[in-house]
Formats: structure tokens, sequence, C-alpha cells
């Protein structure tokens, strides 16, 4: 088939018996990541990343490999002989004295040729006086150890209005380093949730009900009676449980263990399995099925209160679900999605067709509830995770070092993080007052002094943290850049796609221990 085929009609020949075209092929691995949808979001993405470091070359092997459709790279520097030294993506001493830029760009498109590429030997601070809508024309915005001044004038820009990119800013120095991702608000449909939805088992539907209602297990055919789904057992079980008791589900601990005892008793051989697996789940029946509360706070979330035809779909769409639970069964809607379980396939595909008849039902009622339309694809996908939608509200680049009560609290909890950002950020206060001048322990302390409260104690971890960054203030080493790739590119990728969730503070990395962490 055509290379050039789009993704959503490639990713078609999957499900299907026809030979899969050479995308598909090509993606088949990711596309089990993040699907259709996230592969098309990034092969519309734009990104512009900052210094063609060996750093920022890393990170976008691992945005080219998977195929966002453009990168531009914006350096006006030559290869240094320390660049040839460090950075896999320029061809040594035959790249001395050209530019970085236009030799990294032409090595990283040999890795997709469906990746659009540029180099822009531009000047950064030309750009931000003359032109800085060619800056908010891209998706998101990468920056390696970006000059201070010009850094702090980029993320004002880029925060200056909610449609502006991302800001991904990064810093490294030897085997310490840290990344930032900047953004107002990022709101997530496919956060790929380690719970499962609900079975809703305390609240039957009618069809799952009658069904379970309708089966003699007394007299059922042994074979039969083996392979009933622990589903149906239950809903069966609970039915039985409350016709005997007011119409309540188990209570107290000894009418659970009651209640357990009688799934168990409903064997008829001592070896069934799918009972053993009723009883393990037992808890679904006595607990109550409701809203989570982490998503009942997004319904107070102030984009709900000011709602547009221009809204995004996100707010459109959580403001008929905070509808929807205001019925009757007061629930999320049913999704089909459903666990195994010891059943045979004909028991297990008549209760995913039950499951998904019902989920059918209900999601045509949610989209009785939206005001504007909303492409069909898109609902399908809300309603099937909304037990796992987030809303994020991220931070502007700087705002931790402009709190020093909040980076005095932070040592208590995250002491070894907070010991090399304080020393990663005297460093960046130092080069602004020192431009070219090589920092010392002494100067890069009484910088990071100055970020906390006065009085306020290091973390037993800065010396040696504010050590390594004296040591090797510039040097941007081929491990560190590796792994910060990897890293990076993993966070870029969730903004792109909208799907995981991404880290919301700052990423801190020491490979002099091998270790990452959070502030």
């Amino acid at each position: 088939m055509a290379e050039s085929l789009n993704i959503e009609n490639a990713t078609v020949t999957i499900a299907t018996d026809a030979q899969p075209d050479n995308k598909t092929r090509r993606y088949d691995r990711q596309l089990r990541l993040w699907a259709a949808t996230g592969q098309s979001a990034l092969e519309n993405s734009r990104i512009l990343v900052i210094s063609g470091s060996a750093t920022s070359t890393s990170i976008l092997k691992n945005l080219v490999l998977p195929g966002i459709g453009h990168f531009t790279i914006l350096d006006n520097e030559k290869v240094s002989p320390e660049d040839a030294g460090n950075n896999f993506f320029l061809e040594g001493q035959s790249s001395i004295g050209k530019s970085r830029a236009e030799e990294a760009v032409r090595l990283l498109a040999e890795l997709n040729d469906s990746v659009e590429s540029k180099a822009d030997t531009s000047n950064l601070e030309d750009i931000l006086e003359k032109n800085s809508s060619y800056l908010t024309s891209f998706t998101i915005v990468i920056a390696h150890n970006l000059d201070p001044k010009l850094l702090d004038r980029l993320s004002t820009l880029l925060w200056s209005d909610v449609s502006h990119p991302t800001l991904v800013v990064v810093r490294s120095a030897g085997f310490l380093a840290e990344f930032f991702i900047q953004f107002h608000e990022h709101p997530i449909i496919e956060s790929h949730s380690e719970t499962a939805p609900s079975l809703r088992l305390d609240k039957a539907f009618p069809a799952l009900l009658d069904y379970s209602l309708s089966l003699d297990f007394e007299t059922m055919d042994p074979t039969d009676h083996t392979h009933v789904p622990y589903v149906i057992i239950l809903v069966r079980a609970l039915e039985d449980w409350k016709k005997s008791h007011e119409g309540k589900p188990p209570q107290t601990y000894l009418e659970k263990k009651a209640f357990k005892e009688g799934v168990l008793a409903m064997k008829i051989k001592f070896d069934e399995e799918n009972f053993d697996e009723a009883e393990s789940q037992a808890y679904r029946c006595w607990t109550e099925t409701t809203v989570p509360s982490e998503i009942a706070s997004l319904f107070q979330y102030p984009a709900l209160s000011s709602l547009s035809p221009s809204s995004p779909p996100f707010f459109h769409l959580l403001a008929a679900l905070q509808k929807f639970t205001l019925e009757p069964p007061y629930t999320l809607p049913l999704t089909s999605t459903l666990p195994d379980m010891k059943a045979n396939t004909t028991s297990y595909i008549h209760l995913q067709k039950l499951y998904k008849a019902r989920a059918e039902e209900e999601k045509e009622r949610f989209k009785s509830f939206l005001t504007v339309p909303v492409d069909d694809s898109i609902v399908d996908t809300f309603v099937k995770n909304a037990h796992g939608l987030k809303v994020l509200r991220g931070r502007k680049w700087g705002a931790l070092d402009a709190d020093p009560t909040a980076l005095a609290n932070a040592i208590s909890t995250s002491s070894k993080q907070v010991a090399i950002h304080l020393s990663l950020s005297a460093l960046t206060a130092l080069i602004m007052k020192q431009p070219g001048v090589a920092p010392t322990i002494e100067a890069l302390t009484q910088e990071a002094q100055s970020l906390l409260p006065p009085g306020s104690e290091f973390p037993e971890e800065f010396s040696d943290a504010v050590g390594e960054v004296a040591r090797a203030p510039t040097a941007d080493l081929p491990n560190t850049a590796a792994l910060l790739g990897g890293l990076v590119a993993q966070e870029v990728i969730k903004m792109i796609t909208k799907q995981y969730v991404p880290i919301e503070s700052y990423c801190v990395v020491d490979l002099v221990e091998t270790w990452t962490g959070i502030i």
C-alpha cells in the first residue's frame, strides 16, 4: 500500500485481513500504546527545539522515530570540537565549523523520511523582538540550556496567552539535570488509568438483572454451571440477598461474611473456579457505585460556568457528563469493557453483548445533554474513559524559584531533588550576573541561599550537587543526554497526544547516584 495513506485508514488494516501497509508496520508497537488518534496528533505536531546540543538532538531522535509531523532546530552556533565529541548527530571532525542546526537536522532527518525538518540559523533574540508570532506557530517549544535572559523572555511570551504552545525547559550540567513543562491547562481523556471502570453490580441494569434471574442454577448442566461468569453469579446472589434483607446489600462484617459463604454454597462441585472468583469479587456488591470524587471535583471547574460554542470540546463533554450523573442511577456512563473472568466463550460473549447494548443506550442519553456538535469518535472515547478524566493546571517557568517558602517546604519532602534544583537555579542566576565567568562553589552557594527564606538550611545533599555543577557547568555529556532524550520525549508525546499523565512539576535527574525524582 502507499506510504502516504493517512493513519486513520492505515490502522484499519490491523483489524482486517488486509496486508498492513508500510506505515502500520513501522508504527505497529506504538499504535498499541496510543492508537490512531494519538498517532494522528503526533503527525500533525510541529516541534521547535532551541539549540542543536547533544541533549536536544537526543530528544528529537525520540520524537522523529515515532513520527512527529515537523521539527525545526533553531540555532545560530557553529559546531565546536566539544560538540563533535559528545553529539551523535554530528559527523565528528568533518562537522566542526559548520552550522550546528544544519548538521543535526541533516542526520536526524535520515531517521524517518516522513517527518518534515528544517534548520533555522536565525538569532532567537531577533525573533523575540521582531517576529514572536513565529515562535507561537509551533505545537511545543523545547529549550535546552538556553541563555537565562532569553529563556525568561521566551517563557513570558508563551505564557501570555492560553493558546500559545507548551514550553519544555531542560537544564543539564554534567551528571545532573532537570526538566519542566510550562502549560496553562491540559485536559486528558485517555489517561490510561489503572482503575478499571465500574461493572455496576450493585445497580445492575434491567437486562443484566433479568438474565441473571432467568438462570436456574440448581438444574443447570454441570458444565454450564462451571462457566457462569462471576458477574452473573453476584448479581443473582445480591438480588436473592436483598429479598430477605429489606432490599439492602450486606452491610456489617458478619453479613458480608455470610454473603460470601452463600456464594460458595451455590457450587455443585468443589472445584468450580468461577464461584471462587465470585467470592473474591463479592466486595463489588456492597461497594456503592457513585461518581468518583476526582471526577466529581472536575464539575466545579471554572470553565463549565462560562461555556460558549467556541469552548474546547472537552469542557462541553464534561458539562454533559455532569448532567448525566444527576439522573438515576447517578453514576458515570456504563462502558462495555469487561475484565477477564472464568467463563466459556459463549457465556462471556453474551455478557459482553448485554454490557455493550446498555453502554450504547447510555451513550445516546449522554449525547442528548450536549449543547454543541461533537464528533462521535470523541464522544465514544470520552464515555469509555470517563472514569479516568483529568484536567492538569500548570505553572509558569520560574514560579517555584519566585516562592522561597515553597522551596523551603519542598526540602522536607524532596531534599535530594531540591538540592539539585537549587544548584542548577544558582548556576542560571550566576550566568545572568556574570556571563562567561566560571562559577565557583562559593558563588553558587551564595546564589542558592538567596532563593531560600533568610536563615534556611540547605538540604544535606546540596554540597554534592553544587560540587558537580561547579565541576561541569557546561558539560553536555552523552549519557546524560541519552537519558534526558528518552525522559523528555516521553513527556512531550504525552502532551501532544493528550494521553497518559505527564509530569506536572520538575523532574530531576542524578546520574551520579542513578535516580530520578519529582519536586
